[in-house]
């Protein structure tokens, strides 16, 4: 429960830090060229707001209902949809009454606030904590293939070479890089031979449904010492100490920990024999495991000693290219996975997630790194999305306002009120559809 709450306070304060940027970035374009900012709102307020404060032309404030936030421009159709206001004469401190070149900019400045806090994030994170990660040629003693994995084609112990042919440094990027890239194979050193594993259409669904780590993981080779006992704890009932060292069960031993998990999940509700070391002598210890089939035992090796990371330290001045480098890579991998959502044969469309799978991507414990990286991605997603051409959007108003710039025409401000209509339906019916995926993905 713990671990749930800290996710959802990192959620909502990424998700309020995002929008408050993101509508100053339409506030400060609207005031640099003069135009009357009404409200500036933090989450939406219908019927009354939580908080609200009123300095010069501007009211200032904070909803009750957390779905974002907004900006209430003079003389714009928008979400509030103030029809009265628009009946009336044009005044030159209106976004109507402003050229067609301002109101873009004033249109695309949130967008541009995203990026740009985006990229400095990147660059600080990597200033302050450099960059480590695994390299996938580190992996030496393979992969534990899930049984997802196996239907593609991968089998434990596989060495992953590259993908279409071209290696992958980093080895949490296998995954990413086989869906983003929509790879066709990826190749494998199995039982010290090249085999080549053909990644087909339907094998898209598949990948996009589930976690990269629930896919394959690196294989650690076993070594199990008794470091914590859980609240319930079978071990611990049947004698365990700290410091215990596991060698085996019912007479079996493992070469790999993948063997070991395989072997408490097939002696489910069964009396087992574990094997320890205690003080450098052999013991035998009967344990009966119940229906999950757990010790309640937490292993306290440094398992981190097993492979050697590589770490990638920045100065000031080489954390700027670099970070601009992975804003800019993240940028290209969000718009690929935003191009898988149009090929029917990947079946993206059943990957969508609303606020569960978003709230998921934050670790259970504070860790203000991964605080950053993920509020770095949500503002590169959120810039993204609101760049998409649907009316309500950002987006939408930018693919009207270049019809008029190429035209010289302004669209009918009555067909500006149902496209501002139609656009605020589709948004919420793909709210709806991505919160309802994730309570049934949950639920399954």
């Amino acid at each position: 429960m713990e671990s749930i709450l800290i996710k959802a306070a990192q959620l909502i304060l990424s998700l309020s830090i995002l929008v408050v940027l993101h509508e100053f970035g339409h506030f400060m374009f609207a005031r640099l060229f003069k135009t009357r900012v009404e409200k500036f709102y933090l989450f939406f307020d219908p019927w009354f707001s939580l908080f609200k404060l009123k300095k010069g032309e501007t009211e200032y404030g904070v909803g009750w209902l957390p779905l974002g936030g907004y900006v209430k421009i003079a003389g714009m159709i928008d979400e509030s949809m103030d029809k009265e206001q628009m009946k009336l004469p044009p005044q030159p401190w209106e976004f109507r009454a402003k050229p067609a070149w301002q109101r873009l900019l004033i249109m695309v400045g949130g967008v541009l606030m995203n990026l740009l806090f985006a990229m400095l994030i990147y660059i600080a994170v990597l200033f302050a904590w450099g960059e480590e990660y695994l390299p996938t040629a580190n992996v030496k003693y393979g992969i534990v293939a899930s049984e997802l994995a196996e239907k593609i084609g991968f089998r434990t112990g596989d060495k992953i070479l590259s993908v279409d042919h071209k290696p992958v440094e980093n080895f949490l990027k296998v995954i990413p890089t086989i869906v983003f890239d929509k790879a066709s194979s990826v190749q494998v050193e199995r039982d010290g031979q090249p085999v080549d594993i053909p990644i087909l259409n339907e094998h898209f669904a598949l990948l996009l449904n589930s976690k990269a780590g629930d896919i394959f993981s690196f294989r650690l080779p076993f070594h199990f010492i008794i470091d914590k006992f859980a609240k319930v704890s079978p071990g611990k009932d049947a004698g365990l100490l700290k410091g215990d060292e596991i060698t085996g069960i019912d007479g079996q031993h493992f070469s790999f920990h993948d063997e070991f998990q395989k072997k408490m999940a097939d002696s489910k509700g069964k009396k087992i024999t574990l094997s320890i070391l205690r003080d450098g002598k052999p013991l035998e210890i009967p344990v009966q495991l119940g229906e999950e089939g757990l010790l309640g035992i937490l292993n306290g090796y440094n398992f981190e000693s097993v492979f050697e990371f590589k770490t990638n330290h920045y100065g000031l001045l080489g954390s700027i290219p670099a970070g601009i480098e992975r804003g800019v890579g993240t940028i290209k991998d969000y718009l690929k996975q935003i191009k898988l959502l149009f090929m029917p044969e990947t079946k993206a469309y059943e990957s969508l997630g609303g606020f569960i799978t978003i709230g998921s991507i934050f670790p259970g414990v504070w860790d203000w790194h991964a605080f950053w990286n993920m509020t770095a991605l949500l503002s590169i997603i959120l810039a993204i999305m609101n760049l998409l051409p649907i009316p309500a959007l950002d987006g939408g108003h930018v693919m009207f306002l270049m019809f008029e710039i190429v035209t010289g025409r302004k669209p009918n401000e009555k067909f500006l009120e149902y496209a501002q209509i139609a656009g605020m339906i589709l948004l919420l019916a793909l709210v709806l559809y991505a919160n309802i995926n994730d309570v049934i993905k949950h639920l399954l």
